[in-house]
């Protein structure tokens, strides 16, 4: 039986002894293993597509792993895994226990530097190489791998105007597909599209920057990419090599639709169709109904704007840019920008609604604290994928916004239980707040089919009592309220009460001060970290109310989260229904 060229490799040193002229075959091979894994098991795909010829080239060409290499990002590593000895457990990608979907330090020796966020690379490539300098060691190679879309950030920019003054010997490998997650916006993709038409004007902007350029080239001409890369080796200094890829390259439908094939879920690895969704009867997706109400409330208030960082599809902030594309931006990859650009609309009387990922939102915290709430500028944050996110894992986990937030003064935070609730506070926000706001919400489905309902407005500090019982008393705080709901349900006694406390800051103190006087246990859930969190803030009123209930605290203990399917990290995390089930349980029998 043939022997395939990919069972042959399981680390670079096996691909190294290969003949040149057996990589375009293996770079089809490849490919077709991508697909073959992703289309069943889920996960990114274009990106990794993409670079499969620049992939085998690098890890030809370099002696990796004494040579450091980091994939931005890491969104497309699936290739990079695949030749570094993790082809045989590729399969586990993204589940519970098995490899992660972005480069890991823990993982592997060829994961130089984890990934997960972008605009990081260089930084980190340009620190290892620094670090090679004072050690004495001036032959090792470091290679930054970073798409279109992440060098338009600001922290890119930061590490590339270092990198310019320095005598590192980095190599920056700009992969240029003009596409992120959504195509890529800004006056950089402009001059990025003048070089490979030819018609930018004289200055070269990275020659500008003192690195040596080279490009643009073909990212999917193997013969080409390795003779650059051997001449790039020996070319001492700071230098970037300008390749030009194609997103989802080799399956037509991935290369037809770079968005959605992005990460498109399952599909037919020959065809590349879309597996079918079985029930359209099912609930909306939060992000559909923030994007869905921002329009309708747009459409009435002309003071209303959106902004997002680079992500209008997966916020759903793409429905306001097509019904109203002067008042709605895609300001790309560059978080702290979109947090202070709404700053500034909110200082001239305008209502921003900055929609980001609450994983997102880390990235600007100054910004937050600094131009917004120190000015108490009534921004409107809509922090969507807040909580446990699922197989995205580690790097995406939007778990400590609770925490982070709730220590910045003139900052209101609310987490809506349902549809109907983030609507509401979403007309309530546009109505005219004093504050800043922050509202916080799940990836995925909300539990509401009929979900557009009128508008009311909620009272900024205000909660609600579900289920009044007499002895224990469940406090929930956003999406997780849902849960407690189907729970306390199979009890039958009249002892379990719950409220659904919606704000975070400020709390309900009045309502939490009858709780506290009518209930002999108190117990918190939440879906984010533990430490600083909703929980903490109960206690913090208990204490200084001099209340002594007993308190019992759910949420995410104080370790990072791993990946896996959002139901299997919430049974992990002791926040799912069994756990809650047993919580009360003893509660009742004690």
């Amino acid at each position: 039986m043939h022997k395939t060229i990919l069972a042959q490799i399981d680390s670079p040193k096996a691909l190294r002894r290969l003949k040149t002229g057996d990589l375009p075959d293996l770079a089809l091979e490849l490919r077709d293993f991508i697909i073959d894994i992703v289309s069943t098991k889920e996960g990114h795909l274009g990106a990794s597509l993409g670079v499969v010829e620049l992939t085998i080239a690098i890890h030809y060409i370099f002696d990796t792993p004494n040579d450091k290499l980091i994939w931005d990002v890491g969104h497309q590593a699936y290739g990079h895994k695949i030749l570094t000895g993790r082809k045989s457990i590729f399969d586990t990608n993204r589940q519970l226990g098995g490899i992660s979907g972005f480069p890991k330090r823990s993982e592997s020796e060829y994961d130089a530097f984890g990934t997960g966020h972008s605009s990081t690379s260089i930084s980190a490539i340009l620190g290892m190489a620094i670090a090679s300098g004072i050690k004495g060691d001036t032959e090792r190679q470091h290679i930054a791998v970073i798409g279109d879309a992440s060098i338009a950030s600001g922290m890119a920019f930061e590490a590339l105007n270092h990198l310019g003054s320095t005598k590192a010997n980095v190599l920056v490998i700009l992969n240029d597909n003009a596409i992120g997650i959504d195509p890529s916006v800004g006056a950089l993709k402009k001059y990025l599209t003048n070089v490979k038409k030819g018609t930018a004007k004289e200055e070269n902007i990275f020659e500008c920057l003192n690195l040596n350029y080279t490009g643009p080239v073909d990212g999917h001409d193997l013969p080409l990419l390795l003779k650059e890369l051997e001449r790039l080796k020996s070319v001492k200094g700071p230098k970037l090599l300008h390749v030009i890829t194609t997103k989802g390259k080799g399956l037509q439908s991935a290369e037809d639709d770079q968005v959605v094939y992005h990460a498109p879920g399952k599909f037919n690895k020959s065809t590349g169709e879309l597996q079918a969704k079985t029930d359209t009867d099912q609930p909306a997706k939060y992000q559909d109904v923030f994007g869905h109400t921002l329009v309708e409330l747009a459409e009435k208030n002309k003071k209303i704007t959106g902004i997002t960082p680079a992500m209008p599809t997966g916020s759903s902030l793409k429905y306001m840019m097509a019904k109203m594309p002067d008042r709605a931006f895609d300001v790309g990859i560059a978080e702290q920008h979109a947090v202070t650009l709404a700053a500034g609309m909110a200082a001239e009387g305008l209502m921003p609604f900055c929609t980001i990922y609450s994983t997102f939102l880390q990235r600007a915290y100054d910004q937050v604290i600094h131009d917004v709430a120190l000015q108490n500028l009534p921004v409107i944050f809509c922090l969507d994928r807040a909580g446990i996110v699922g197989q995205d894992g580690a790097t995406h986990h939007g778990v400590y916004d609770m925490a982070y937030l709730r220590c910045i003064p003139n900052l209101v935070i609310f987490a809506p239980m349902n549809e109907t609730e983030l609507r509401n506070i979403m007309y309530t926000a546009q109505l005219g707040l004093s504050h800043p706001i922050a509202i916080r919400y799940p990836r995925g489905q909300g539990v509401q089919v009929h979900w557009k309902s009128p508008f009311d407005r909620i009272e900024i500090g205000s909660s609600r009592e579900l289920r009044k019982g007499s002895k224990i008393a469940i406090l929930s705080i956003g999406h997780i309220g849902n849960t407690v709901a189907e729970v306390i349900e199979e009890f039958s006694n009249d002892q379990i009460g719950h409220y659904d406390m919606r704000f975070v800051k400020p709390l309900d103190k009045k309502n939490l001060y009858t709780i506290f006087e009518n209930y002999e246990y108190v117990l918190s859930i939440e879906d984010g970290c533990k430490a600083g969190g909703f929980g903490s803030a109960v206690l913090e009123f208990a204490n200084e109310t001099a209340h002594a209930n007993k308190l019992v605290i759910m949420g995410i203990d104080d370790l990072f989260l791993e990946h896996g399917t959002v139901q299997e990290l919430h049974r992990l995390a002791k926040i799912d229904a069994a756990s809650l089930k047993t919580r009360i349980k003893i509660l009742l029998d004690s």
